[in-house]
């Protein structure tokens, strides 16, 4: 064993390798038919003979052709016996070891770091902390930790179990549990209220049998909170991409909508109105590194439930040419117009790494919707159809890596 690691209280783990998030995301972004693969890894996990990464990957796979519930329990069988997994690195020596610490959750449910890291030459593991399973004493080798869970509640657990641990860490520990657990949206807006030039409204969880009241008549939106009113966001908590997202405009719309869907807990929101002069709405990605905010996307469309993928950017010259702008001046025109709120947001959050989506009031105030650090950042796009997104990309995945640099060096001049 290395001095070093010894030292550290740290060891060497055995570590499963996998194909990764990264690789098998991008092979179905761009239309590759995975079901081969899963039948082939399917086949091996039958026999006996898959080893846990190929387990791994196969659950991954099988999220991505649409089947969740079979992918989570693959995943939960194989998480069951191996915890620690090797992603491909692009470096055979290389500068850095990062230990990522994950939940056992679906394939949204952790930073998809593989992304941010993917040609970095930076060797990323990942361990999984999964309930019944006690962290590993001593912990595998690593530079430096970055907690990749988000907050919910299927997280809690594992962010618990790294958190009892945390003032005890051996190396960095980036993105601690104490502050991720501020990030889910009924608790986001009480750690930003009051912001100067942001605007956040208060999301609240609310269970069914309360919105039902509201359909009868029986009791008002207000009395759930003073700020709410009609029309309303809905949506069934701990959902994501959109699914089950509404505006409601009234009490019918609202019955309709439970009518529709078997969840007991929602989170609704007061609607804000953010379309522009021209009747479109515009929805921001910024991306904040250790402080400094970078241009992630910028989705256009003629609705207000806007994620990129629904706004029809690769279809549109225009969208794509306004979208360009905003990257090329964002540090000059959009940072720099929201730069109190956004240092006064990095500040409270206390993150070394996370994304907001946002856009602007009609006051010309940040709004905001979401922030977390889950989100995805790649750079899957075409090139061709989107050639200003590369160099972009790269800017945020180097940013991402210095950090990580930082963190380890600044250990060592410590030691």
């Amino acid at each position: 064993m290395d001095r070093d690691i010894a030292a550290a209280g740290l060891a060497q783990h055995p570590s499963a390798d996998r194909i990764g998030f990264a690789r098998l995301t991008k092979m179905a972004f761009d239309g590759t038919d995975l079901r081969p693969l899963r039948d082939q890894l399917l086949g091996r996990l039958n026999s006996g003979t898959a080893g846990a990464g190929e387990g791994l990957d196969l659950s991954l796979i099988t999220q991505l052709l649409g089947d969740k519930q079979g992918g989570m329990a693959i995943q939960s069988e194989v998480l069951g016996f191996h915890q620690l997994y090797r992603s491909p690195c692009s470096s055979q020596q290389p500068k850095l070891r990062v230990l990522a610490l994950a939940a056992a959750i679906d394939m949204g449910g952790n930073t998809p770091i593989e992304f941010l890291l993917e040609n970095s030459g930076i060797e990323l593991q990942t361990l999984y902390v999964v309930s019944g399973v006690d962290l590993p004493t001593p912990l595998p080798e690593h530079d430096v930790a970055i907690v990749i869970a988000s907050d919910s509640e299927e997280c809690v657990d594992a962010l618990r179990k790294i958190d009892a641990m945390a003032s005890r860490w051996p190396r960095p520990l980036l993105n601690p549990p104490r502050l991720i657990r501020h990030l889910d949206r009924d608790k986001l807006h009480g750690l930003l209220r009051g912001v100067a030039g942001l605007e956040i409204p208060a999301t609240l969880a609310v269970t069914r049998e309360q919105l039902s009241l509201v359909t009868q008549s029986r009791i008002g939106l207000s009395s759930i909170a003073d700020e709410l009113k009609f029309p309303i966001i809905a949506r069934p908590r701990g959902s994501h991409a959109g699914v089950g997202l509404v505006r409601l405009d009234d009490a019918a719309a609202l019955a309709q909508y439970l009518n529709e869907r078997s969840e007991q807990v929602f989170f609704v929101s007061r609607f804000v109105d953010y379309s522009n002069l021209d009747g479109l709405f515009r929805k921001y990605r910024v991306v904040l590194i250790g402080g400094k905010p970078y241009a992630c996307h910028m989705a256009i469309a003629d609705r207000w439930d806007i994620w990129y993928l629904n706004a029809g950017m690769t279809f549109s010259a225009d969208k794509r040419r306004e979208e360009e702008r905003f990257m090329g001046d964002f540090d000059h025109d959009f940072a720099r117009r929201h730069k109190g709120a956004l240092t006064e947001i990095t500040s409270r959050m206390g993150l070394d790494y996370f994304t907001i989506d946002c856009a602007e009031n009609k006051n010309g105030e940040l709004l905001i919707f979401e922030a977390d650090n889950t989100a995805v950042v790649h750079n899957m796009d075409s090139p061709e159809i989107f050639p200003y997104k590369p160099p972009q990309m790269r800017k945020i995945f180097d940013a991402f890596a210095a950090m990580l640099l930082r963190a380890g060096k600044d250990r060592d001049q410590a030691a």
